[in-house]
């Protein structure tokens, strides 16, 4: 009867969910429906930028592209990274060793297991990628690693 009781009060103790935990739904400067953001995106757009998804390393056109120019979110076109500042990181996504101050919020992801800092439109809580401190050491020390997806990329005229 004492490991019943045990194990049922682990069971509510772990299970809890305080005010700590709650997700707290932030409000963007463009804001659009589900409905609106499918008719918006192409699956592939919607399924990274608004599910939070991941693109198939190497698949983007984006990850080798070095021309001059800006890259801007997919969804709503605020400029996030420029072109002198991505990199081949050997990853399979581009990357970039620093942001566009400011048009890029960060967040907290744990879906595996390990938490890494996610990375979103500032403007549309679009999710773009993650960001780690393994590279390039000579600049920012900072790998922005993003969907290629989730950027449509303007050349310098």
């Amino acid at each position: 009867m004492k490991k019943l009781l045990i194990i049922c009060l682990s069971l509510i103790v772990f299970n809890c969910k305080g005010n700590a935990q709650k997700k707290e739904q932030k409000v963007y400067k463009v804001s659009k429906t589900e409905a609106e953001w499918k008719a918006q995106l192409s699956d592939k757009e919607y399924y990274v930028l608004r599910e939070a998804g991941t693109e198939r390393p190497f698949t983007s056109p984006l990850n080798k592209n070095y021309k001059p120019g800006i890259y801007v979110c997919a969804a709503c076109e605020t400029p996030l990274f420029k072109s002198e500042h991505k990199f081949d990181s050997g990853t399979g996504w581009p990357s970039f060793d620093r942001e566009i101050k400011g048009n890029v919020a960060y967040g907290t992801d744990s879906k595996l297991g390990y938490t890494r800092d996610e990375e979103h439109c500032a403007t549309c809580g679009g999710h773009l990628g993650h960001v780690f401190n393994d590279r390039p050491r000579d600049t920012t020390g900072k790998r922005h690693c993003i969907n290629g997806v989730a950027l449509k990329f303007i050349p310098k005229e």
